[in-house]
């Protein structure tokens, strides 16, 4: 045992530089007389001695609740817990080697050691340290799953386990490493149109499963997938809905392109009402209407019901999160063919326009153009587009004087992203669809002209060389007409 040192630390050092000592002290044999000075800026305590092994190795700090993790390295709970699970680490900071248990043992004899030493030490400033509530352990969360398959103690248990969930991101973790997901699962399936299968969605959303979690949950066939689905049909309140919807999001993006190819129709019918939902004026509740000729009569049935103007301006009764949710749902599953096509056949061209209308969220409008953009891509979306009127009471001109003007309107009002997907969209329906009646249709709507200045304004950028493209596509039409108007003939491309 070599003789004991102090390493002087002054305020002036660079955290990096402080990391250092604390390192090489963790690493030089362990050596518990190695003390060094304390950082804090209380004069008061500036000149008090602090024992190396009480300061948090990340925080650099005095330790308040040490924990030991598997590669016998102590930390400070807090400062631990942090790097593991906010930060999503998997190694020990100090030794970088991989942990293959993140259990955290209490180290006691440490923190009296501290509790004591910070106690004799009062008169110099020091505060003396709580002793900290006892984590919850993992035989109490395996029991509160057992109990949650009782029927006198399932909501109890239930509402015990969110609190948990809740109160941190480790409790997270260790809920999930006992297998909670499948007991939480088997509820919802079980459960389903009831507060107890609500209150197990509720939770399965607030675990933050890992993506290893949430490919399980999905399964391989998508079964649970179904019973989200389920959920968004029959769960009496919005806000298990919109759970339902938040968990499918984060399971979409882990799945694979098989899994995802097999998701049923009802999927996107489901997912269609509940975009409608969102849009829902208050006091004007959704008529569910049952399915009759087609899942587009059904949506169209739906939206009767919606007041079209002022959808967005009721913060009580929009959950912008969920719609948000529902639409990266949709931008995640519809580049795969099959899955566009169901999302049409499923009525959500005529909603998101709809949306796109009244919506002065500016990412909710580049998300919907977003999904628009992709639903183009397939010829039953665009001429979903084609034909959809916009509004209602509407004459046969109205409505068809609305159908690409919509989209048209959004280029420079949203973002230079959605400007980017509304040009896209405007492509895609001259190229594959303009038909004569669409192309006289686009010049008299002004959607030539607003090309045109787009051009102009925008040189060089890919929503202006799109612009051009579609302009050169149809310039027998559109270049020498009235409509364009004059100061915009100079930028139209040769």
């Amino acid at each position: 045992m070599y003789k004991s040192s102090s390493i002087i630390i002054h305020n002036y050092f660079t955290k990096s530089t402080k990391l250092a000592s604390i390192y090489s002290n963790q690493n030089s044999h362990k050596n518990p007389n190695i003390i060094v000075f304390s950082t804090m800026g209380d004069s008061e305590t500036k000149g008090i001695e602090i024992p190396s092994y009480f300061v948090c190795p990340i925080s650099l700090e005095i330790m308040k609740d040490p924990v030991t993790l598997s590669t016998g390295i102590t930390y400070d709970r807090e400062s631990i817990e942090k790097w593991l699970c906010t930060k999503n680490h998997d190694t020990c900071p100090i030794t970088r080697q991989a942990l293959t248990d993140i259990e955290l043992i209490p180290n006691h004899t440490l923190r009296r050691s501290i509790q004591s030493w910070c106690a004799i030490n009062a008169p110099f400033g020091m505060e003396r340290l709580p002793t900290p509530r006892l984590p919850v352990s993992k035989p109490h969360i395996l029991k509160l799953l057992q109990d949650s398959l009782s029927p006198n103690l399932q909501m109890k248990s239930l509402k015990r386990l969110k609190e948990i969930v809740t109160e941190s991101d480790m409790n997270k973790r260790s809920v999930e490493a006992v297998g909670a997901a499948d007991y939480l699962a088997y509820i919802v399936n079980m459960s389903l149109s009831s507060p107890v299968g609500d209150e197990a969605v509720s939770i399965l959303y607030h675990l933050r499963l890992s993506g290893t979690g949430l490919k399980a949950l999905f399964g391989k066939n998508g079964e649970f997938a179904e019973t989200l689905t389920c959920v968004m049909q029959r769960a009496a309140s919005h806000e298990p809905q919109a759970f339902a919807v938040l968990l499918l999001k984060s399971m979409i993006e882990v799945a694979e392109p098989i899994q995802v190819i097999s998701l049923k129709l009802q999927f996107f019918i489901q997912l269609t009402h509940f975009l409608v939902k969102q849009i829902s004026k208050s006091g004007n509740p959704v008529h569910e209407a049952p399915i009759c000729r087609s899942n587009l009569d059904l949506t169209c049935a739906s939206l009767s019901s919606i007041s079209p103007k002022g959808c967005f301006q009721n913060a009580n009764k929009i959950s912008k999160k969920a719609t948000k949710a529902a639409l990266k749902l949709l931008i995640e599953v519809c580049p795969i063919g099959r899955t566009r096509t169901k999302a049409v056949e499923a009525g959500v061209v005529p909603v998101l326009i709809d949306i796109l209308l009244d919506c002065n969220d500016k990412r909710i409008s580049e998300l919907v153009l977003t999904v628009l953009d992709q639903l183009c891509l397939c010829a039953d979306g665009r001429a979903e587009l084609l034909k959809h009127g916009a509004g209602q009471g509407r004459n046969q001109r109205g409505v068809k004087r609305v159908r690409l003007a919509v989209v048209s309107k959004k280029i420079f009002r949203v973002s230079p992203a959605g400007s980017e997907r509304a040009v896209r969209i405007l492509y895609s329906v001259a190229k594959f669809s303009g038909n004569s009646s669409v192309v006289q249709e686009m010049l008299k709507l002004g959607i030539v002209g607003n090309l045109c200045f787009l051009v102009q304004v925008e040189c060089g950028s890919k929503s202006s060389e799109k612009a051009k493209e579609i302009l050169k596509m149809h310039a027998r039409v559109w270049k020498n007409s009235s409509c364009i108007p004059q100061n915009l003939v100079s930028s139209y491309p040769s």
